[in-house]
């Protein structure tokens, strides 16, 4: 008689293949998932460890599983060679209990690209039909809709074997997908669901509109193979007339060499103009491949190294509104905790009521919420609807009542309280005392928050007089004490003396940013001719619009701005140095863009360098862009450098030019 607990597991296996399966088919066949990758994934492992531990339940369960079955609204062929799905790894020591195993240590390091896996089957060079995975073993014809991708080859080129089934995987890159969203009235929730969406299409023409892309990276059916590894395959490839993704590959001989190409990716993941969830490691050599053979459903000489989940579906539980330094009102979304990439997400931007309005996003729903590196998490679609009412933004300011207007033309909507509204106030303090502007160290959003609450700051100027009227009172709080009131003396008397651009850039000057705060000292040399410029004169400088101009001589007509700015003026000494350019040389006038990371210099030395050279650093590639400088692990930039044709240096030509 079988043990209550034996009952127990194989009814949560039960259940869980029935949630996979209807996963699976909202995925794979309505390319409309229901799950995050971190719910699907942990549901997949627990899976396989039942069937692990009840071999028997393995004959029916995930262990023999590939994708979903084909969908009835295609014709279906079945696959020569069994298409199968890549066994899932998500920490070093997954990849090590694989790599110790494995005759051959000669690894094959690709990128895992998020999209949709095709088959693309030659015959005499031909292309005469196309597939999806499907389950694997029976495949959807897609074969007029592969036709109209322009990087998928009517006929192959070079030499080739007579027939040759070349298998890789469709997608959209970054920008193809907010193009295709932008213009049109359906919205994908990422670019694997819009190439998905775009490639299964029952009429080709659809499938012709939407700019998709394609990589080969391996085969199935072959007649005669020609190459030893598969190094040697992506050169066949590229023969052919495939593209690959060679130039993000490694080759790798230990489990260390995988985790370095596995950082190093991490780190430049959101430069890759498309999008990626991890790496697929191979042993190189096809003969050690073929040797080695495969399990049910996946070879045993590949593996899928995943990187933690960029997206996740969680419940949107309310909409609060933040006030920021220049009273714009920014709708966050609080969310039901989730664990995105390894960080808990709580909170997401929503940017603004119209947004809002394009997501149809209501309280109650359930969300599709991306983290991409360091940017703030934000909701991209929703999943689910709830049962929660429409979000009705606000009228008037949450934090101090003042009124909330929205400008014509213009998309923020903002608190015209700018005098007395306290978030503004916090906002202007915190920006003034930040790393770019006058960086005093002690002094943060934490310090900004309490001093003004105590009234103790309400402008910039009362920063410098806090240790004198407020010392003794600060030694005796809580996380304060003699030594951290002796540093912020010492912090704050350092900031006395400041350097005019940081000055410009502190006071907060809408529309100014560090890089306009350069134009603008080296241009009038001193504060007074600044503040006496005229929109005429301003316009003349390269890199000042008509409407910074007007944000300029706006301000410094405010009565209440140059109030501000005369109490500060009292306290500080501007640094005024003679900015020197090194004239005749190879950078000045130039137009220069620094990606990736460079062995001897930090972006802000590197970019120090080019302007005391003349240089105009950006931070985005245009056709403008004169000259490209790409260290280590550059990305996105430098591939619109190489579209565009833009003189490409590394750092031994910033080296030589600066000489």
């Amino acid at each position: 008689m079988a043990k209550v607990a034996d009952l127990f597991i194989r009814a949560e296996h039960a259940d869980l293949m029935k949630k996979l399966n209807a996963w699976d088919i909202a995925y794979h066949q309505n390319d409309e998932p229901v799950v995050d990758d971190a719910t699907y994934d942990d549901a997949k492992s627990r899976v396989l460890e039942i069937e692990a531990e009840y071999p028997e339940l393995a004959t029916n369960g995930f262990s023999t599983h590939v994708g979903a079955a084909v969908s009835t609204k295609f014709k279906s062929y079945p696959h020569t060679v069994p298409m199968l799905s890549i066994s899932d790894v998500f920490n070093e020591d997954e990849v090590r209990d694989w790599f110790d195993k494995l005759e051959s240590k000669d690894l094959f390091v690709e990128l895992k690209v998020d999209g949709l896996s095709f088959a693309a089957r030659y015959e005499n060079g031909v292309f005469v039909r196309g597939l999806t995975r499907g389950s694997g073993i029976q495949g959807e014809d897609i074969t007029a809709n592969l036709l109209t991708i322009p990087d998928i080859p009517k006929k192959l080129s070079g030499e080739y074997p007579d027939v040759i089934e070349v298998r890789g995987e469709v997608y959209m890159a970054r920008a193809d997908f907010i193009a295709l969203n932008e213009s049109s009235d359906k919205k994908f929730a990422n670019p694997r669901n819009a190439a998905a969406g775009s490639l299964r299409q029952l009429n080709p023409a659809i499938t012709a509109s939407r700019k998709l892309s394609a990589f080969g990276y391996t085969y199935g059916d072959l007649s005669a193979r020609t190459w030893e590894s598969q190094s040697e395959y992506f050169d066949k490839l590229e023969s052919w007339g495939f593209k690959t993704t060679r130039a993000w590959a490694h080759r790798a001989r230990s489990v260390d060499d995988v985790q370095k190409i596995y950082n190093d990716v991490m780190l430049i993941r959101d430069e890759i103009p498309f999008d990626i969830d991890g790496l697929v490691v191979k042993v190189d050599s096809v003969a050690v491949q073929e040797k080695m053979g495969s399990r049910a459903n996946s070879p045993r000489w590949e593996i899928a190294y995943k990187f933690p989940a960029a997206r996740a579906i969680t419940k949107l539980n309310d909409i609060t509104v933040q006030v920021g330094r220049t009273g714009v009102l920014t709708p966050v979304a609080e969310l039901e905790p989730i664990n995105i990439g390894g960080v808990v997400v709580s909170r997401a931007t929503l940017h603004n009521a119209d947004e809002i309005a394009r997501l149809n996003v209501k309280i109650g729903d359930k969300v599709i919420v991306q983290r991409a590196g360091d940017v703030i998490p934000q909701i991209v679609a929703v999943a689910e609807n709830g049962d929660g009412h429409p979000f009705v933004f606000p009228t008037v300011c949450p934090v101090c009542g003042g009124a909330v207007v929205q400008e014509s033309g213009a998309v923020a909507r903002r608190c015209v309280n700018s005098l007395s509204c306290p978030a503004q106030i916090r906002g202007e303090l915190e920006h003034f005392v930040s790393k770019h502007a006058f960086d005093i160290d002690g002094i943060g959003a934490r310090q900004i928050e309490l001093f003004t609450n105590m009234s103790w700051i309400k402008q910039a100027a009362d920063i410098f007089t806090l240790i004198d009227k407020h010392g003794d009172e600060m030694r005796d709080m809580d996380g304060f004490g003699d030594k951290s009131v002796s540093n912020l003396k010492n912090a704050i008397e350092n900031a006395k003396n400041v350097d005019l651009y940081r000055l410009i850039y502190a006071i907060g000057i809408p529309d100014v940013g560090e890089v306009t705060a350069k134009i603008l000292a080296r241009e009038f040399g001193n504060l007074d001719a600044l503040r006496n410029a005229t929109h005429e004169r301003l316009i003349q400088i390269d890199g000042i619009g008509d409407v910074m101009a007007h944000e300029i001589v706006s301000f410094f007509h405010d009565e209440h701005s140059m109030s501000a700015l005369d109490n500060l003026l009292q306290y500080i000494n501007i640094k005024n140095p003679e900015i020197k350019i090194i004239e005749n040389n190879l950078l000045n006038g130039k137009r220069v863009v620094l990606t990736g990371t460079l062995s001897k210099y930090t972006r802000d030395d590197a970019k120090s360098i080019l302007e005391q050279h003349g240089a105009k650093v950006s931070g985005s590639v245009s056709a403008k862009t004169d000259i490209v400088i790409a260290g280590v692990a550059a990305g996105s930039k430098l591939s619109d450098a190489q579209k565009l044709g833009i003189t490409i240096w590394d750092e031994n030509d910033f080296e030589n030019a600066i000489k």
